[in-house]
C-alpha cells in the first residue's frame, strides 16, 4: 500500500477544500489518513486477490472523494469516475483533480440510476445499505465485473437483508475481505465483493 508520504500533497489539498466545504467533520480531520485514505486504499486487498486487469471504475456516492480520489492517485492506469448527485461535493473533487493534475479521474454530478455507461469495477463506501446500493450498481456493471462495497462490521446483517435483491439483479457475493484500520481501538472493516453474472 502507498504510504502516507505519497499522499502528502493530496492531504494538504483536501484539508483546504474541507475548510471551505466541510466534506468531513472537523473532528475527523485528525484521522483523515486512518479513517478515510487508508480505508479507501483497502481496495488493494481486492486487487491482490483478483488482479488489476480492471480498466474502468465507478465510485457511487463519492462524497468528499473517498475512495475515488485516493484510488485514482494510487492506480494511474485505472480510469476512475467519481459520481455524486451533490454539486458542491463534485466541485470539491474537481478542484482536487485540477490542483493535483489527476489525469485518470472523471467526475459526474448525477444520480446513479440516470447513468448509461457501464464499468468493469464499481465501488461504494458509506452510501446506503447493501440491498439498496446493489440495485444501483448492478445495471452499471459489465458482465463479469465486480462491485466492491466498503462496509463496517455490520456486514453480515446487510448481506442477509440483501439476499432477494442480489438474486433479482444477478449479483453474487464471491468474497468478504476483512481488514483493520490503523487506529488504537479495534476498527474492523469489510470489503464485500460481488460479481455480475450474465442472465442465462
Amino acid at each position: 500500500m502507498k504510504n502516507k508520504d505519497f499522499f502528502k500533497e493530496y492531504i494538504v489539498a483536501f484539508l483546504k477544500q474541507n475548510s471551505m466545504l466541510n466534506l468531513i467533520s472537523k473532528n475527523d480531520e485528525k484521522y483523515l489518513w486512518e479513517k478515510h485514505i487508508y480505508d479507501s486504499l483497502a481496495i488493494e486487498n481486492f486487487f491482490n486477490k483478483y488482479g488489476t486487469g480492471f480498466k474502468t471504475m465507478l465510485d457511487i456516492g463519492s462524497g468528499g472523494g473517498f475512495p475515488a480520489v485516493p484510488v485514482a492517485l494510487a492506480y494511474p492506469d485505472l480510469e476512475v469516475c467519481a459520481l455524486d448527485s451533490i454539486r458542491k461535493k463534485i466541485n470539491a473533487i474537481e478542484n482536487l483533480k485540477s490542483e493535483l493534475d489527476i489525469k485518470n479521474l472523471q467526475t459526474v454530478c448525477e444520480r446513479a440510476e440516470n447513468l448509461k455507461q457501464k464499468f468493469d469495477l464499481i465501488t461504494s463506501r458509506a452510501v446506503a445499505p447493501l440491498k439498496v446500493i446493489a440495485g444501483y450498481a448492478a445495471p452499471l456493471l459489465n458482465d463479469g465485473g465486480c462491485f466492491v462495497a466498503y462496509k463496517s462490521k455490520r456486514a453480515d446483517e446487510e448481506i442477509s437483508e440483501a439476499g432477494e435483491t442480489l438474486k433479482k439483479v444477478n449479483l453474487k457475493i464471491v468474497d468478504i475481505i476483512e481488514y483493520e484500520l490503523p487506529l488504537d481501538e479495534n476498527y474492523t472493516r469489510n470489503l464485500i465483493v460481488l460479481k455480475k453474472f450474465s442472465k442465462k
